[in-house]
């Protein structure tokens, strides 16, 4: 590949770490404690990107004082507090935790002794680089692999928040290992050219961070957040129950009524069919056809007419106004952004977006 659209993607790949970054700490949909690590993080990898590009292309004053911030070991510390917030673990109310930022620390001032001593290119110089590239590959790697440990036996988060967690942790391990083939490529063969691998890589990962591991988890924080705030209020006042037709003789439709509106079954987003006859001790044919001579409706339509009167309720009420209108289709029992803007729409010829704002 040409070197120029190397040094391209590279240079892209730095533009977008600091957009994601800035983004992060200044956009209100984004702000939080934990995404504020993340944006450290992000800034560490990019700024660390930055740095190496500059120290081959370039030399300066600048790019030698650049050099003396090793950014790698803040990254590692950094992300682990990001994962460690995100699942509320116990370690936070230890003060201790915060000695994993005490190697970047000392690889600085470290860094600024050598400088001011005029160390450089002496013995010391070359025995303080191996020593830093080492364990800051050791630290990345065992905090990453403590943080997976941590996401896959935390019980304080649910599996959706698990899942996005444990693909972004699985990206970082892919960093590593690319970093550590990198450096084994300069020792060894005294060339860069996993470099350029790296950097495209970082790219992706940045692209996906921006939507997947950030945007997604966003939403998911959300739905969970209205949830929580609905058991509340739930619990704290008497629901209101749909009424059943005086005609209606059918013990199961009864039942059907009783599951929707007691234990608000339709709020599951994969309740299929099967489901809802096995809860009910009947078969999927004669509930279909019950159902459909009792309201004139299809099963799939019964359900999602109990998550579009959910979802008006929330995108009326001005408590929820800050939360976006994918996590409000979340918590009514929608699988997708998709099949939420579909239903909705069909049912009231107008957009989730549009009903809000009416």
């Amino acid at each position: 590949m040409d070197k120029t659209l190397l040094d391209f993607v590279m240079i892209a790949s730095v533009i977008i770490g600091y957009f994601v970054s800035i983004s992060l700490i200044t956009t209100s949909f984004y702000k939080s404690r934990a995404n504020n690590y993340l944006a450290l993080s992000l800034f560490s990898m990019a700024s660390l990107t930055l740095i190496e590009w500059l120290s081959i292309n370039v030399s300066s004053v600048i790019v030698e004082i650049l050099l003396l911030f090793r950014f790698d070991f803040l990254f590692a510390a950094a992300l682990f507090t990001y994962f460690i917030i995100q699942i509320k673990h116990p370690l936070l109310k230890n003060k201790w935790y915060k000695w994993i930022y005490l190697p970047f620390i000392g690889s600085v001032i470290l860094e600024f002794s050598l400088y001011l001593l005029d160390l450089y290119g002496t013995i010391y110089d070359v025995m303080v680089f191996y020593i830093k590239d080492i364990a800051s590959i050791s630290l990345n790697i065992f905090l990453i692999f403590w943080s997976r440990k941590l996401l896959r036996n935390s019980t304080s988060i649910s599996e959706n928040k698990r899942h996005w967690l444990l693909r972004l942790n699985l990206f970082v391990i892919c960093l590593i290992i690319i970093l550590i083939f990198n450096r084994v490529e300069l020792y060894l063969l005294d060339s860069i050219y996993s470099a350029y691998v790296l950097w495209i890589f970082m790219s992706l990962f940045l692209w996906w961070i921006l939507y997947y591991g950030v945007f997604r988890l966003q939403v998911i924080d959300q739905k969970e957040e209205i949830h929580n705030y609905l058991v509340l209020k739930k619990s704290a006042s008497t629901p209101i129950k749909k009424k059943i037709k005086s005609s209606t003789t059918s013990k199961i439709i009864t039942q059907l009524y009783k599951l929707m509106e007691d234990e608000e079954l339709y709020k599951d987003p994969l309740l299929s069919r099967l489901d809802l006859a096995t809860r009910l001790e009947t078969n999927e044919g004669y509930l279909s056809q019950i159902i459909n001579q009792e309201t004139n409706k299809s099963i799939i339509q019964f359900v999602n007419e109990y998550r579009i009167e959910e979802a008006k309720n929330l995108l009326q009420d001005p408590v929820f106004n800050k939360y976006s209108i994918e996590a409000i289709g979340m918590e009514a029992g929608f699988k997708s952004k998709s099949a939420f803007y579909n239903a909705f729409k069909t049912s009231l010829n107008m957009s989730p977006g549009a009903y809000r704002k009416l």
